[in-house]
């Protein structure tokens, strides 16, 4: 590519980032997020005994946890339209940071602008922003911590505020664990029981209704859903129904745990604390039996892993399959053609469950290839991690 031209696309980067957070408030002020809107309302209910869990808000069930309700009675005091503005703009800013975070951890020199740009064509996150979700929240909090972890700080309360919020980032309180980042691991766990108990304190007859009952509970949500890119999502589409997956399935997500945990503890080890972080992320969502679409923000540091190891096709597939977004191109809302298997029609429904297998199968392959080479990972020692986020020629290899 001419020089000229490069430098002419840089320029226009910037101009691109600021339309697309225009686009965002703008969108902010004029759509109604459903689920913002069921966050809000869990605010306002969160103090009414167990209304949070027993009754429908804006017609669906509030799904998470007491403490997430929590969080939003300040944003609850507000008119809906500026609490979400608020809400929106703040997701923007912790992708931002989630991004800047993924850089330092790549130990790459990238345009913040360009990689924020990049991102929010992702289909996960932009449906989280058309949602109102909280996933971005959820990788900025997971992140801030990995990144500590690579540096040998103490970390841990970011996960462990993460996982109050919402259960799924435990995995990475098991990361910590079997990494022997035992007072990290530790610290998580504290944060978490002291944020579940605050919430408890606020709202004790609807923490108690969600943790003996609720937090378990999938019939809440629509488990076919095509959004629902889990292994039990897909299953449950193609048997016709969760009735006809079996206590059989529970082999499943213990199997995928195992193997991905493994696999993440051996990039820790070998001081990638990135490829660690990807690996578990991806892991957890493989985990989870519901796994939504806006869920797998979890894409941004995989892109960054294929990248940094020079797997740019790779990562371009990657890329443009998130930004595509498949799934939605295939029959859904109860359409007959989402049920059963169709050869041509099922890979494509249950593309983002496949590439989550893809990319733990990836990434087991490259540490098998890359593990005889000498000089080209470390030990997961604390100094070593840190010298490997400020040293990336030793994690290049294709």
């Amino acid at each position: 590519m001419p020089a000229d031209t490069f430098i002419g696309m840089k320029r226009w980067v910037p101009l691109v980032l600021a339309l697309e957070a225009l686009g965002i408030i703008v969108f902010s002020a004029a759509y109604d997020s459903l689920d913002f809107r069921i966050y809000w309302l869990g605010g306002h209910a969160i103090t009414e005994g167990t209304d949070l869990y027993q009754a429908q808000l804006a017609d669906h069930w509030f799904t998470n946890t007491p403490f997430m309700a929590a969080l939003f009675t300040p944003l609850a005091d507000l008119p809906l339209p500026p609490a979400r503005m608020l809400w929106q703009l703040a997701s923007l800013a912790a992708f931002i940071w989630a991004c800047a975070t993924t850089l330092k951890l790549a130990g790459r020199e990238v345009s913040l602008v360009l990689v924020a740009a990049a991102g929010l064509l992702l289909e996960p996150v932009w449906h989280t922003f058309f949602l109102g979700q909280v996933n971005l929240f959820l990788l900025a909090l997971v992140l801030a911590d990995m990144h500590r972890v690579a540096l040998g700080r103490p970390a841990g309360i970011g996960i462990g505020i993460a996982t109050a919020i919402k259960l799924t980032p435990a995995v990475f309180v098991v990361l910590l664990l079997l990494t022997k980042r035992t007072k990290d691991a530790v610290t998580a766990t504290a944060t978490f029981a002291v944020c579940t108990l605050l919430a408890y304190a606020i709202a004790p007859d609807a923490s108690r209704l969600y943790w003996l009952h609720t937090f378990y509970d999938t019939s809440r949500v629509g488990v076919p859903y095509i959004s629902n890119q889990s292994p039990y999502g897909m299953l449950t589409r193609v048997l016709h129904g969760k009735a006809e997956v079996g206590a059989w399935y529970n082999a499943v997500p213990l199997t995928i745990g195992v193997c991905g945990l493994v696999l993440a503890v051996a990039w820790a080890r070998r001081g990638d604390w990135l490829g660690a972080t990807a690996v578990t992320g991806a892991t957890g969502l493989l985990v989870s039996p519901i796994s939504w679409a806006h869920h797998w923000v979890w894409i941004v540091p995989a892109l960054a892993v294929l990248i940094r190891n020079n797997n740019r096709k790779t990562a371009l597939a990657g890329y443009l399959l998130f930004v595509l977004a498949p799934p939605w191109w295939t029959p859904h809302n109860g359409d007959p053609l989402e049920y059963g298997f169709h050869v041509f029609l099922t890979p494509v429904a249950n593309c983002y469950l496949l590439a989550g297998v893809v990319f733990l199968t990836h990434m087991a392959i490259r540490l098998r290839i890359t593990s005889g080479h000498d000089g080209r990972r470390r030990p997961a020692r604390d100094a070593a991690a840190s010298r490997a986020v400020r040293d990336p020629e030793c994690l290049q290899d294709d």
